[in-house]
């Protein structure tokens, strides 16, 4: 803000992010009690809990952001405008370390389950040969996307539904191990990012929770992903890229923008301590007065999940602007390998994208009744190291030849063949793997065709529906 002219809120919270942006039975294990707080989680607790007696009280998060709107309102205007937010909110706490979460929000928007509910396929593509059980993970730890528990429950109620399978949902990447596995006949991503199964509290678990899930798969059984699944494991290797954003703070500094009630652009010391009595109201479920430390990671997650207002109407931009497509690289390459591609870049949720089959007659696309069809999403673009079409039967993909010039241009490095695929299925020793790029916005899980695709997917996962899964095209020599 320059002078006395007013830059209105919009923008302002525009630059901020720009800153910070690059059923039968169901048995929800994320319910265990919550494993030790880390890094970022940690970090927020003892901020709140200043005597450090293990609970936080009204006044104590009060006095907590009275301390922080002092330091950080450095011009003493009493307002501190975004980027001063955003300035202090990342001095407070610790920065990004891969592997480390915020704990996530586990429960959907009711009107989103009553959506999809509305849109679950009557029955399955295929008779199950046997009895199957999935397990949904959950678990980010990069991005967070609000749609994650419902995508869970969508998987859980289409197996309800057909009778296809039954489902457990988890949160814990602890239950990825050989002996839990062994009852599954797949894992399902629900958008999974970072480095989702590390526990960055113990590096040890790093090689015992990662080769059970490549092994399963190898061994028969299946992987499947939906959305943010491609965006695990891999990091940008350009000169001075650095490490990744914090963007478990992302969530905290928004809904602290929101608390700029007379929209002017700025949050006052009324203002800021308004937020916290909003905190502190959302954490104390049991109007006790004190929250503590045992239940804390649970309750903050409902805290500190994205306000959905903001995230549609600014979300992030995918890590590849300004980048080479070919700096993104893998660092678990089994993994990598497996799922089939690398997220490089989307198009911002509100794009409308023409829908292309590429197999017309395959199984896995017989809801579509062989017609191209147009959805608004987040919709992925993947860099060239892993996605290849000698490694994957592509199902669909983007009609690049059906999108704008100015929409092509949002993709500043597009790919140079073209190739946007969007759904596939593939091959892994004795296993099967399906993946569907679309899933980010709530209401993808209301279209009925696309969840009969998931349902076929998941079905060809599972061993129940026969489908060619040779590769598109023949291995280069």
């Amino acid at each position: 803000m320059h002078g006395s002219r007013a830059v209105p809120r919009d923008v302002l919270i525009a630059a901020s992010l720009a800153v910070v942006t690059c059923a039968a039975t169901v048995a929800i294990v994320a319910q265990q009690p919550p494993r030790p707080l880390v890094g970022v989680t940690l970090a927020h607790f003892e901020a709140f809990d200043t005597n450090r007696d293990g609970a936080i009280t009204r006044d104590e998060m009060r006095s907590t952001f009275d301390a922080w709107f002092t330091k950080w309102d450095t011009a003493k205007a009493n307002g501190l405008a975004p980027g001063q937010v955003f300035a202090g909110a990342s001095a407070a706490f610790p920065p990004y370390t891969p592997g480390d979460a915020l704990p996530q929000n586990q429960t959907p928007d009711p009107a989103d389950v009553a959506a999809m509910m509305a849109a679950l396929p009557d029955a399955a593509p295929a008779k199950p040969r046997r009895p199957r059980k999935v397990l949904v993970l959950g678990r980010a730890s990069g991005f967070v996307h609000s749609s994650i528990p419902l995508a869970a429950r969508t998987i859980e109620e289409i197996g309800r539904k057909t009778a296809a399978w039954t489902t457990t949902i988890t949160y814990d990447a602890a239950d990825i191990n050989d002996a839990n596995l062994k009852q599954y006949d797949a894992i399902f991503l629900a958008s999974t990012t970072g480095e989702f199964l590390d526990d960055p509290a113990d590096a040890a678990d790093e090689v015992e929770q990662r080769l059970p899930a490549c092994g399963g798969c190898r061994g028969g059984k299946g992987l499947a992903g939906i959305h943010a699944a491609t965006d695990g494991y891999h990091r940008n290797s350009a000169p001075g890229a650095g490490p990744g954003m914090n963007l478990q703070l992302l969530p905290a500094i928004l809904q602290m923008l929101e608390g700029d009630r007379n929209g002017d652009g700025r949050l006052t010391r009324e203002e800021f301590a308004g937020i916290a009595d909003a905190w502190f109201a959302t954490l104390d479920t049991d109007k006790t007065g004190r929250v503590d430390r045992a239940v804390f990671p649970q309750r903050y997650a409902a805290v500190v999940a994205l306000p959905r207002s903001i995230g549609q109407r600014f979300p992030p931009q995918g890590p590849s602007k300004n980048l080479e497509p070919d700096t993104e690289v893998g660092t678990w390459p089994e993994f990598n390998q497996m799922i089939g591609a690398i997220f490089k870049f989307h198009w911002n949720d509100g794009q409308s994208i023409t829908v292309k089959l590429d197999e017309p007659q395959h199984p896995i696309n017989a809801p579509f009744k062989r017609q191209p069809y147009t959805i608004v999403d987040e919709t992925y673009t993947f860099g060239p190291q892993v996605y290849d079409r000698s490694n994957l039967r592509v199902l669909t993909s983007i009609d690049y030849a059906a999108m704008s010039a100015g929409d092509k241009a949002k993709e500043e490095h597009p790919r140079k063949d073209g190739d946007y695929a969007l759904s596939w299925i593939r091959r892994e020793g004795q296993g099967r793997v399906f993946y569907e790029a679309h899933g980010h916005n709530e209401k993808v899980y209301a279209n009925a065709p696309l969840l009969q695709h998931l349902t076929a997917g998941l079905q060809y996962v599972l061993g129940d529906l026969p489908a060619d899964d040779s590769p598109s095209v023949r291995a280069r020599k």
